[in-house]
């Protein structure tokens, strides 16, 4: 007979290629047919709530490797935590206006001059949400679980009004402001930006330094002394109406080739190297606030640059005399304001300069360096012309340079509650730590925040002018025009006059004929996505405020963590999280920006198509995502390679109890072998390991501990011996069921474990076990980690064993390579043993020879004992030697004792006991 017949091979249905590309989507079919986001919240409702807040990503394009990352991480979470106590909404949201959007359409050949503005908007809306279906169907293939259907959008009434509502309160408590300032302007955009929309990129400058000679010194400078300012920014020349000294820093006076000069004397040394001094003589020291208001010339213009004291001016560059232009620095706007110097700014919205720039108008700013510095050169001005490659910023749309230029804008006054913000971000708890520094450092340094933006598409600033120019901002405004948007949406504001959009009968008294205007600048995009927190979590029944966390990339840190704090403690008076998370960015395998020049880009939606989402969660898993993280190619098929050897753990758990019912079958801990027992401490070992993980939100230690315990504790040894077992008893063999319990324990646990990492795949395991009664692993708890009877002791006892084990394992490793033996069933293990050892191998009452997967074993002696030609380890030395005997047909097991029992020549007791007892009939 073939004896094969008579082995209790594995069976089940689980396939051994994963084919995650294929199989997926039909996981994600059947999730959605039973509506898994609805059951799981039914299943949760009335624990306590953890809301993830959603930031909501910009509705436009295909989704890149960072949203991978950042959207699996809330699953990640979320899935976890509607497993371990809590009611875990997820509620995604798309960021819908803004210039990228205007862009696009642009570049579609919309041309919006031939429309109104209502009517451009329009076509952003119906291209925001085509956006979003696409989006929306790559984020599902994910695997991320939420209320897809019904996501909030930041172009929907319900969100507009009440982003109108956190304006209004604002405004109410005196924080909305409109004032003329320099703020980041970008002439390509031709629209202010904030501190969140700039980037920094290297870009080559003049260097010049130029002399304004004293036209009053006040007594302390000689008349035609000249004062030297260095800039970067040649074109500001003609809008320079000072220059800022520090008043604590000291300056000397110097004499070259008759001329005389002043810098800060930190920086005398190097201003003649640059200048190129040949002989400069020091000819008197000043301290710097002896120089306030002295009198210069201007280079290029019949007006005077007055000599202001500043703090802001440093030794790092420069002469320490800061040209001073109030329409186009910060700085030089403060310093204006205290000595009463005019805000000028002769340069327009698309960067031309204007009349103002006499001898320039009309050139762009950037080309009008060339003529400003020749003319600065024909007045005899210009000492010294250089180029030089700095950081400079940049308009983070279009990758354009920016400027700094004054206009008439709308602020929050940042500063009028900058203590609650610092007290609240000190009130956050920061994964990682470092998060902390850097937000209290961004909020404690920023200026106020420009909310204005001179585009079409966003919400309006809701403010209305009356005749003599006064703004109108009050309760009965705000309130009539945010229930309008939440009736009509924001369009209406492009489709009605002013007097149709005002409360009916409104009256004003700086409007005594009853005419108003509106408002026609939007508010800036950070201030939509900030205003979440009261149109999303306030909004929607299933969510609350504050959330318990904001999860997204570090570069959130000056956008949307700073932008949600601003509009929460103005209108709240605290934080709108309980916690911060970021992770950093993803770059290739190398650490290089993916770049489609560079050809390094990988894509979700391809890697999905070749690997399978499941790949990409569990990367995801296996990186350190709070610093900067890689992936490529290679790196991907390594974490393929990883999976596959958790999901033939799976389907060795499976196949090994297809004739297992729990229900009759399970085996009493207490009634266990001591080595089952060990196993069974591992798993528990693993549960409180992975459990406390995934509350540190330390996923990678989660890929890491499961990973070992599949390729270690289980098919390196325990699933390795077992097969002698599982295989070839009876079916109800006691050490059979006892390993068959072990294999059902860590077949439930890990599947649970695994499921918010690898959820489509543990979805197919949990399906594939016969005895489960949930319709979806997402519908349990995670396995609770259990105190083990002596579990300490049998974990020390069987850990020493395992390092005895891998000394057994070398010693037939090495006798392999010797062709001593070949297959380790054909061995004979001696060994020469110390106490420890023989102490330990007195202990085990299991059959040793099945643990260490050989036909013959024997302790013959102590550890001084050994032969000669003993291998020796720290407590045994150990001979290897073919075992004596037949090789048994059934069990391949080497023994004398083959062919002993009647009508069995080629079967050892064993196998022959079985086969009589249960194969009788196949005989």
């Amino acid at each position: 007979m073939d004896y094969k017949d008579t082995l209790l091979m594995p069976q089940t249905e689980f396939p051994m290629r994963g084919n995650l590309p294929k199989r997926e989507p039909e996981i994600q079919a059947k999730w959605e047919e039973m509506n898994i986001y609805d059951k799981v919240q039914e299943r949760t409702k009335g624990r306590p709530m953890f809301v993830l807040h959603d930031g909501p990503p910009y509705a436009n394009g295909d989704i890149h490797i960072g949203h991978a990352l950042n959207k699996i991480l809330k699953d990640i979470i979320v899935r976890h935590k509607s497993m371990t106590g809590f009611n875990a909404p997820y509620v995604p949201g798309w960021d819908t206006h803004g210039l990228p959007i205007e862009q696009a359409l642009t570049n579609k050949g919309v041309n919006r001059k031939e429309m109104t503005v209502a009517e451009f908007r329009k076509l952003c809306e119906e291209y925001a949400y085509e956006q979003i279906d696409s989006q929306r169907s790559q984020f599902k293939r994910l695997g991320v679980r939420g209320d897809w259907e019904n996501p909030y959008i930041t172009l929907k009434p319900e969100y507009e009004a009440q982003q109108i509502k956190v304006f209004g309160e604002m405004a109410t408590k005196g924080y909305i402001y409109k004032g003329l300032k320099p703020v980041y302007w970008s002439p390509s955009s031709e629209s202010a930006l904030a501190e969140a929309e700039i980037e920094y990129k290297d870009k080559k400058s003049p260097s010049i330094y130029v002399g304004f000679k004293v036209k009053d010194g006040k007594d302390v400078l000689e008349n035609d002394t000249q004062i030297i300012i260095w800039t970067t920014t040649p074109w500001t020349i003609p809008a320079n109406l000072g220059i800022a000294v520090h008043p604590d820093l000291f300056y000397v006076v110097v004499e070259e080739k008759g001329q005389k000069y002043v810098v800060v004397e930190d920086l005398f040394e190097t201003v003649s190297k640059e200048i190129g001094w040949e002989h400069p003589q020091v000819l008197k020291k000043i301290k710097g606030n002896e120089l306030e208001y002295i009198q210069a010339k201007h280079p290029l213009y019949d007006r005077d640059s007055l000599v202001v004291l500043g703090e802001h001016v440093t030794t790092d560059a420069g002469t320490g005399c800061v040209h001073t232009a109030p329409g186009h620095g910060e700085d030089d706007f403060y310093v204006g304001q205290k000595y009463g110097l005019e805000v000028l700014c002769p340069v327009d919205d698309r960067g031309h300069m204007t009349k103002e720039a006499e001898g320039f108008e009309g050139l762009f700013y950037d080309a009008a360096n060339k003529p400003i510095t020749e003319k600065l050169e024909e007045a005899g001005a210009l000492l010294k012309l250089t180029f030089i490659t700095h950081s400079y910023p940049h308009d983070w749309r279009t990758k354009k340079p920016v400027i700094y230029r004054a206009t008439a804008q709308w602020f929050a006054s940042i500063k009028d509650f900058r203590k609650e913000l610092l007290e609240a971000v000190n009130e956050t708890k920061f994964v990682p730590a470092w998060g902390e520094t850097r937000l209290y450092n961004m909020i404690r340094d920023r200026g106020d925040w420009c909310i204005s933006r001179q585009r079409a598409w966003g919400v309006p600033i809701p403010v209305f002018y009356a005749e003599n120019g006064d703004p109108i901002i009050t309760e009965e405004t705000i309130d009539h025009v945010s229930n309008m948007f939440r009736e009509h949406g924001s369009n209406i504001w492009f489709e009605k006059e002013a007097k149709d959009l005002l409360p009916e009968g409104f009256t004003h008294p700086g409007s005594p004929n009853g005419k108003f205007t509106k408002e026609t600048d939007i508010m800036d995009v950070w201030f939509d996505s900030g205003s979440s927190h009261q149109a999303v979590l306030l909004e929607r029944d299933d969510l609350q405020r504050p959330a318990d966390i904001y999860l997204e990339g570090s570069d959130q840190y000056r956008g949307w963590f700073n932008s949600s704090m601003s509009t929460a403690v103005a209108v709240t008076g605290k934080a709108p999280y309980k916690g911060i998370l970021s992770h950093g960015f993803v770059l290739d395998g190398e650490g290089r920006k993916m770049s489609k020049s560079i050809g390094n880009v990988v894509v979700p939606a391809k890697v999905m198509d070749q690997l399978g989402a499941d790949i990409l969660r569990l990367w995801v898993s296996s990186v350190d995502y709070q610093a900067d993280v890689r992936v490529s190619d290679a790196i991907l098929k390594q974490v393929a390679e990883v999976y596959r050897k958790i999901r033939n753990t799976f389907r060795f758990l499976l196949g090994n109890l297809a004739d297992f019912d729990p229900a009759k079958d399970m085996v009493a801990y207490e009634s266990l072998r001591e080595v089952d027992q060990f196993m069974l401490v591992k798993l528990n070992k693993l549960i409180k390991q992975v459990r406390q993980a995934y509350e540190n939100y330390a996923f990678s230690d989660i890929y890491h501990a499961v990973n070992n315990f599949c390729t270690l504790d289980l098919s390196a040894f325990y699933l390795d011996f077992a097969k002698d077992i599982l295989y070839i008893e009876g079916k109800d063999h006691a050490d059979r069921r006892a390993i068959q319990t072990v294999l059902y324990e860590c077949l439930i646990s890990l599947t649970k474990l695994v499921a918010p990492i690898l959820s489509h795949t543990a979805d197919e395991v949990w399906n594939s076990i016969p005895s489960v009664t949930d319709e979806s692993v997402q519908l349990t708890d995670m396995p609770k980690f259990k105190e083990l009877p002596k579990s300490k002791e049998i974990e020390e006892k069987w850990t020493s064993f395992m390092k005895l084990r891998d000394d057994v394992l070398k010693a037939l490793e090495e006798a392999r390579n010797e062709k001593v033996i070949g297959k380790s069933l054909t061995a004979k293990v001696t060994m020469y043993v110390n106490e420890n050892a023989k102490s330990l191998l007195d202990s085990i009452e299991e059959n040793v020879q099945q643990l260490f997967i050989i036909s013959a074993f024997e302790v013959a002696g102590k550890y001084e004992d050994a032969p000669k030609d003993a291998l020796k380890f720290e407590n045994t030395a150990i001979v290897i030697s073919k075992a004596e005997g037949e090789t048994c047909e059934r069990c391949w097991v080497v023994t004398p004792e083959v062919g002993q029992v009647n009508e069995f020549e080629t079967l050892c007791p064993r196998c022959a006991e079985v086969v009589k007892s249960h194969y009788s009939h196949l005989v």
